[in-house]
């Protein structure tokens, strides 16, 4: 497989997980980031599925990372 595509899909792959993750836990903490308007559970809801997106694209890339540093 081509590395840039291997890079992108697993990248991809990472960020939607954390923000499906996120959604789900700020759900059930009381945070919907889909809820009416710009209250506080709707802000709340938008940050911690940043937050996901970003721990699981970061969580996406260490684990590529150790993966080609085994092939080494």
């Amino acid at each position: 497989m081509n590395p840039l595509l291997f890079e992108g899909l697993t990248d991809a792959a990472g960020f939607v997980g954390g923000v499906l993750l996120a959604y789900v836990l700020g759900l059930m903490l009381g945070f919907d980031p889909l809820a009416e308007g710009y209250g506080g559970s709707a802000i709340g809801g938008i940050v911690m599925a940043g937050i996901g997106g970003g721990a699981g694209l970061q969580l996406a890339r260490h684990w590529r990372r150790s993966r080609t540093q085994k092939k080494e």
